[in-house]
């Protein structure tokens, strides 16, 4: 079914305020703006589109004073300090077991938790550390006086409790001189030296760049849908998406309210398309995979890439998804069958019928890591990374890149890459890695992505990919492709 007989059948709500509407026998006529594409929907469909809108603006009023929201961010940001939990979906949770707080309440609170997050360096330098400090230097940020500030802090209807004397202290006597360097750049004091390795003078802009909020990155399933059709979709939805500039199948769509509602569409539940940032697609055709081919996902998570790879081998070959942790496995299979990806088979085991002789033509060792290429995404991964936790991610890279080897046969590739931004994680597992393997070489990133989509490489890119907001826009990535020689 074309994508235009598709938004035919299955209307989804479009927001008044894109769309010019007339009525004609039985059907409203919803017409995109932006694209002119004219879009059926039967009256019944049109009168519960109203009713869901009035029911949603019922459900926008305000329910918790600006105190009470103060209150709810400082017990949120208390419980991230006790919880590996990521912050999206510890903020979810929270709010689901207090259904008091109406849509507004929660979207307040949110910003100010990872506008905390973000910020955190500059805000512990002003105020301190703990919690309520930190959501007092957010509110200096934002330009609140003293005595405002001191009247939220009141005690009373679910306020925080009032300020001691140290915290009017503070609010009263601002540090002395300009803040340091790590906390200008709102990273880690004890990564300075990591991070001035990979950026040298740059390092500030670089972090500048990664404090700013992402935008929604999709890739299209190209088994499903194809990337122009996606595009009249989603701006019939009210969104302002653009093509991604070098993914080939990619879209963009700026941060903003109302994207949570992406996965209830007609498109993301028939697999149309999948959440996945532009530099996390380039990784996926880095591997160039084709139809045919046995590959191995070796560190395989959700299956994401093991999804790109089926689209890139228009569901021809085999993909197997492995990964140790039985649990990070448990969506694979539904994605795939959403998806279409008749080719993608899952297992916690390292072996049986699945595996065949053991071998692939290619090998991909996406890599845990310190997930430091997506701290725009999930700031609160920047400030639970310790040195000891850094030191057991390395060894475990170390042990993967080799596993993967043994299982790259003669004349196939191995493909290793990590979300995270330093040295020590990627150039360095490389080189160690080379230095055990003489039978390996390294093959430029930039020669392989001219080969697979014959256009020129995005910024970041010649003998490895390396990827971060600054220069392509994109969260922090690394990728690396090894060739198993033959012979």
């Amino acid at each position: 079914m074309s994508m235009a007989c598709w938004l035919r059948a299955n209307p989804r709500t479009i927001p008044a305020r894109n769309r010019a509407y007339t009525r004609r026998n039985c059907s409203v006529f919803a017409v995109d703006t932006l694209t002119g594409t004219k879009i059926a929907v039967p009256r019944s469909i049109w009168r519960g589109m109203q009713l869901r809108s009035a029911t949603a603006s019922r459900r926008e009023e305000d329910r918790m004073t600006p105190a009470a929201r103060l209150a709810a961010a400082i017990e949120i940001l208390e419980g991230l300090e006790k919880t590996s939990e990521p912050a999206d979906r510890y903020v979810r949770d929270w709010f689901r077991a207090r259904r008091y707080a109406g849509s507004k309440d929660r979207a307040a609170v949110a910003e100010r938790v990872y506008s905390v997050l973000r910020r955190r360096a500059t805000f512990a330098w002003r105020m301190g550390s703990d919690a309520r400090s930190l959501v007092i230097a957010s509110l200096l940020a934002e330009g609140e006086t003293s005595g405002a500030i001191e009247a939220l802090f009141s005690g009373a209807n679910y306020a925080p409790p009032l300020l001691s004397e140290e915290e009017r202290r503070r609010l009263l006597c601002p540090p002395a001189g300009e803040p340091p360097s790590h906390v200008k750049g709102e990273y880690p004091e004890w990564l300075e030296l990591e991070l001035r390795r990979a950026f040298g003078d740059a390092l500030e802009a670089e972090m500048q760049a990664m404090g700013r909020r992402a935008p929604v990155d999709l890739r299209v399933n190209t088994l499903r849908a194809k990337r122009d059709d996606m595009l009249v979709g989603l701006r019939s939805l009210g969104l302002e998406a653009e093509p991604t500039p070098y993914a080939p199948d990619g879209i963009r769509i700026p941060s903003g309210e109302g994207l949570s509602r992406l996965q209830h569409t007609q498109f993301f539940q028939t697999g149309a398309f999948e959440f996945q940032d532009e530099a996390s697609q380039i990784a996926a055709i880095l591997c160039d995979a084709r139809p045919g081919m046995r590959v191995l996902d070796l560190a395989a998570g959700g299956g994401g890439k093991s999804l790109a790879l089926a689209a890139a081998m228009q569901n021809r070959g085999t993909i197997l998804a492995f990964d140790i942790d039985p649990a990070r496995l448990r969506d694979v299979r539904p994605r795939a069958r959403r998806a279409g990806a008749a080719i993608v088979s899952a297992t916690p085991a390292k072996d049986g019928p699945e595996w065949g002789d053991g071998t692939f033509g290619i090998v991909l060792v996406d890599a845990p890591c310190s997930g430091s290429g997506t701290w725009r995404r999930s700031p609160e991964l920047k400030w639970r990374l310790t040195p000891a936790r850094l030191k057991e991610l390395t060894a475990l890279q170390t042990r993967l890149i080799d596993e993967g080897a043994s299982r790259t046969r003669p004349g196939g590739r191995l493909v290793y890459a990590t979300c995270s931004l330093l040295p020590c994680e990627n150039e360095e597992a490389v080189a160690g890695f080379l230095s055990r393997n003489a039978r390996f070489r390294v093959l430029p990133a930039s020669d392989v992505w001219r080969k697979a989509t014959g256009r020129d490489a995005p910024p970041g890119m010649g003998e490895y990919f390396r990827a971060s907001p600054l220069k392509c826009g994109t969260d922090g990535f690394f990728v690396c492709i090894i060739a198993h020689i033959d012979g």
